[in-house]
C-alpha cells in the first residue's frame, strides 16, 4: 500500500469498539431483502473486501420483529462479523396508517412510532448488532419533522427549533435507554436544506443528540469539488466521530477528507457497489485492478428505482 493512503487503514475506537479501519460501507438499499440468502451474501461480500463497518440499508421500525425475525438478522450479523467488520443497522421511520408527512401524523401516531424505534432497537441487539442508526436525513418523514419547510405543526412538535428537534430526541432517548450504553447509537443527518433548516439549527440538534446518547453523526452529502466540507462543522465543534460521504472511492477525496480533519470516518457507497475489494485491493497496493465507479447511477440507482437488485453495470451478473 502507498504510504500516502496509510491514513484510511488506521483502527478507529468508538466507545468500547475498536474498528479495524476508517472506511465505513454506508446504508445503501438493494432491493435484496436483508435476511435473504442474496442479501446476507451481499453485506458478506462487502465485509470480506476489508471495511472497518457496515451499516445495513434503511429498515422500516414497523417490519422488524414482524416480517423481519431477529433469527434472520442474526445470520446477517454472524455473516459480516465473520469476515472481520462491525455492524450496525439504519432504523427507517414507517409511515402510519398511510399517514406519511409531519402535518399529518396524530399524537398517537408520533408515540406509536417513537415505540416503534424502541422495539426495533430492542429486536436488533438480541440479534447482535454493534449499533442502531436512525434515518433523520434526505427530506425522509423523521428528516421532515426538522425541516420548517415540511412541518407546519402548531403543537410541541413543530413551530421552534426546540419543538423541531423533540422527535428525534425522544427517539434517541427512546432508542439509548433499549439498548443500554453498550451498543452504539449513530444518527444520519443531511446539514442544512435550501429554504429550510441551516447548519447552525443542525448543530443546535446535533448538540442535543449528543446529550440524548448518539455516539457518531454520519453526515451526508459532500460536495463534489471539497470532500467532506458539510461534515467539517460538526466535526470541529462537537466531541463525537462523524462520517463524511460524497465521491469517497476517489482515493484522493478520502484522503483529503482525514487529514484535513473533516471528518473521523470514510464511507464508500457506489464505490464498494462497484468494488467491494476497494479496501482489500488498497491495502495491497492493487489500486489499477480496483473497478472503479464511473458514477453513471444505472445500476445502482437506476435498478433501485426500478425495483431490481442493486449492482454496478461494470459487472453484472458476475460474483464481484
Amino acid at each position: 500500500m502507498a504510504s500516502e493512503y496509510d491514513i484510511l487503514f488506521e483502527p478507529f475506537k468508538v466507545k468500547h469498539m475498536m474498528l479495524r479501519n476508517r472506511i465505513v460501507c454506508p446504508p445503501m438499499v438493494t432491493n435484496r431483502g436483508i435476511t435473504t440468502d442474496d442479501g446476507i451474501e451481499w453485506y458478506r461480500r462487502i465485509a470480506n473486501g476489508g471495511v472497518g463497518l457496515v451499516i445495513v440499508e434503511a429498515t422500516q421500525t414497523a417490519r422488524i420483529g414482524e416480517d423481519i425475525k431477529v433469527d434472520g438478522l442474526k445470520r446477517l450479523v454472524e455473516a459480516v462479523k465473520a469476515e472481520g467488520a462491525a455492524i450496525a443497522i439504519q432504523l427507517f421511520m414507517s409511515p402510519v396508517d398511510g399517514r406519511n408527512n409531519p402535518n399529518a401524523f396524530t399524537i398517537e401516531d408520533i408515540r406509536l412510532s417513537i415505540d416503534r424505534f424502541k422495539r426495533a432497537a430492542a429486536v436488533c441487539k438480541e440479534a447482535g448488532f454493534d449499533g442502531v442508526e436512525p434515518h433523520g436525513a434526505h427530506g425522509f418523514l423523521l428528516n421532515q419533522f426538522f425541516s420548517p419547510k415540511s412541518n407546519r405543526r402548531t403543537d410541541e412538535y413543530g413551530g421552534s427549533i426546540e419543538n423541531r428537534m423533540r422527535l428525534a430526541l425522544e427517539i434517541a432517548n427512546a432508542i439509548r435507554s433499549e439498548i443500554g450504553g453498550e451498543m452504539i447509537l449513530l444518527y444520519r443527518h443531511t446539514p442544512k436544506e435550501s429554504n429550510g433548516y441551516t447548519i447552525d439549527e443542525s448543530l443546535t440538534l446535533c448538540q442535543n443528540l449528543i446529550k440524548a446518547g448518539v455516539d457518531v453523526l454520519d453526515i451526508s452529502p459532500a460536495s463534489e469539488n471539497r470532500p467532506g466540507d458539510l461534515a467539517e462543522p460538526f466535526k470541529r465543534a462537537l466531541n463525537v466521530p462523524v462520517i463524511a460521504v460524497g465521491m469517497m472511492g476517489i482515493h484522493e477525496r478520502a484522503v483529503e477528507a482525514l487529514r484535513e480533519g473533516r471528518a473521523d470516518l470514510i464511507a464508500i457507497g457506489r464505490g464498494l457497489i462497484a468494488d467491494p475489494q476497494w479496501v482489500q485491493k488498497t491495502i495491497e497496493g492493487r489500486l489499477g485492478e480496483i473497478i472503479a465507479c464511473r458514477y453513471c447511477n444505472e445500476g445502482c440507482f437506476g435498478n433501485l428505482r426500478s425495483g431490481k437488485p442493486v449492482e454496478c453495470i461494470q459487472h453484472k451478473g458476475s460474483k464481484q
